[in-house]
């Protein structure tokens, strides 16, 4: 399992076979498939190693088309399609046995000065006076479901602070909204941005999904949904002060419909800085009893 950012960054970065082909393997978060995030942040690496120090990665969409396996390497095929003079675009092919799992098409800047402005950061409790995963597991692995705590319970690069505390066993509605304190752990001092990039793409697919189920809470969990993620958008607005900084991953849901889930973040830095968007759509199918 992944402990640190290091350890992170090693798992996500591929190993090169040709100057557009590369080969990465995988590692459980808790499913029995491989983790969206990182196919997405893996496929990201592949795109930027054919890609001038001096572009930024602006925008990615991926399209998620098969579940992937954990124990067959993913090979990323990467496809020059343009090299303009301020942007460059790449479209990255994940595949397992010459079938793909995963499409990527990503988009790189040059760095441009212009206009600024974004929307506020959510108000919402300080990091330091919430518990993280770890401390609920501690606190409710003696009596609530094992499926449950066991994924609390894994070893992960990343440490996440829900602001509010959901309890599975409540059988309610809840908000269509959820944010989470995220950081990652022991981040190396020369981090640069295009790999920092490459693991908040990692964490972005974590948390957003699940928050789709929260409008039907009273009906709909884990034990009985269908969950997996269909597509997902990212854009990179700005460079964080501290990469090894607080990071708030603040989510809502506009619509649920044809057992399907739409959803959208913002992350922003501690200061209030937003990083990134993000819209996913996956599925929730009801499981037939």
């Amino acid at each position: 399992m992944m402990k640190t950012t290091n350890d992170l960054l090693n798992h996500i970065e591929l190993r090169q076979e040709s100057e557009t082909i590369f080969e990465g393997t995988s590692l459980t978060v808790g499913s029995k498939n491989v983790f969206g995030g990182q196919v997405m942040a893996q496929a990201l690496n592949a795109a930027y190693r054919t890609v001038g120090a001096d572009r930024i990665c602006h925008s990615l969409h991926g399209y998620f088309i098969l579940p992937g396996d954990l124990e067959k390497p993913i090979t990323f095929k990467v496809q020059l399609v343009r090299d303009g003079g301020s942007f460059t675009t790449r479209y990255v092919t994940a595949e397992q046995e010459n079938k793909s799992i995963f499409v990527l098409a990503a988009s790189f800047q040059v760095k441009e000065e212009g206009y600024e402005f974004q929307g506020d950061m959510p108000e919402v409790p300080h990091p330091d006076t919430l518990l993280s995963w770890e401390d609920i597991y501690q606190q409710t692995k003696d009596f609530l479901p094992a499926s449950f705590t066991h994924f609390l319970s894994l070893d992960r690069p990343i440490q996440f602070k829900p602001t509010v505390i959901n309890n599975p066993m409540e059988k309610k509605d809840l908000p269509p909204t959820s944010n989470v304190w995220f950081k990652f752990k022991e981040v190396p001092k020369d981090l640069s941005i295009q790999h920092f990039q490459e693991i908040l793409a990692y964490s972005s697919d974590y948390n957003i999904l699940p928050t789709s189920l929260h409008p039907h809470a009273s009906q709909a969990h884990f034990g009985n949904t269908m969950m997996a993620s269909l597509d997902h958008a990212m854009w990179f607005h700005r460079e964080p002060k501290d990469f090894s900084d607080w990071f708030l991953y603040s989510i809502d849901v506009p619509s649920t419909s044809n057992a399907r889930g739409l959803t959208r973040g913002r992350i922003f830095s501690s200061d209030g800085s937003l990083i990134a968007s993000v819209a996913q759509e996956g599925l929730i199918r009801k499981l037939e009893k």
